[in-house]
């Protein structure tokens, strides 16, 4: 049981820095242009959101992974 659970997380903690460095490459996208249109101004803001929300919870994880261990 404990060996599902950690390869759980394991695939979690994957996801999630895969998301986190999908955000972080289309941002990168983005800055790189000298101009942005709205549409794209807004993906900036809203990507930004996103990939903070998602390293806030790669660390949560982080964080129970020392609590059980």
């Amino acid at each position: 049981m404990a060996e599902l659970l950690e390869e759980h997380r394991g695939a979690e903690l994957e996801r999630l820095m895969a998301e986190h460095r999908r955000y972080a490459q289309r941002l990168e996208q983005l800055m790189s242009k000298p101009y942005q249109t709205a549409e794209e101004q807004m993906e900036e803001v809203r990507l930004k959101k996103l990939k903070l929300h998602t390293k806030d919870l790669i660390a949560a994880l982080e964080r129970s992974y020392s609590a059980v261990a």
